[in-house]
């Protein structure tokens, strides 16, 4: 199984063969549509591609009459998904969670450190500005005498 993947991942490492693919998403379409999509390659480089795609079996052809039919078979790519996206999907859903339940709990005890009261009744900084007042006025500076 792992040697076909490497089919399949040979073909989606072109950016045409991937644009090809995307193309095809809308539903089958001849040889010529995907030909006229490309202006700047020419036919022959655009049948190569397909061959490839082909061969890795995300492009179905069927023939009707002359004209040559090109599908989207999304099946290997869903084992792309599989193989390789699900199951560090489960690893990345578990640390993402792991983070947001400790930045959870962070702001949690820093809103009750915010929110303590003291004995009197009011808050930590209520309790500083009330030992203020309490010294008496401030002194001044010798330049203000």
């Amino acid at each position: 199984m792992p040697e076909d993947l490497d089919q399949i991942w040979k073909a989606l490492a072109d950016p045409t063969r991937r644009t090809i693919l995307d193309f095809l998403r809308a539903g089958p379409r001849p040889t010529t549509d995907i030909v006229e999509q490309f202006p700047k390659l020419s036919r022959f480089a655009v049948m190569k591609h397909l061959d490839v795609l082909r061969q890795a079996a995300l492009v179905v052809t069927r023939e009707e009459g002359r004209r040559r039919i090109n599908a989207l078979n999304a099946v290997p790519i869903r084992q792309i998904y599989e193989r390789w996206v699900s199951n560090y999907e489960d690893l990345w859903a578990g640390t993402l969670l792991r983070v947001k339940e400790s930045a959870e709990r962070t702001a949690k005890a820093r809103g009750r450190r915010n929110t303590t009261k003291n004995a009197g009744g009011k808050s930590p900084t209520d309790a500083r500005e009330r030992r203020i007042e309490a010294a008496g006025p401030a002194r001044t500076s010798r330049r203000a005498r």
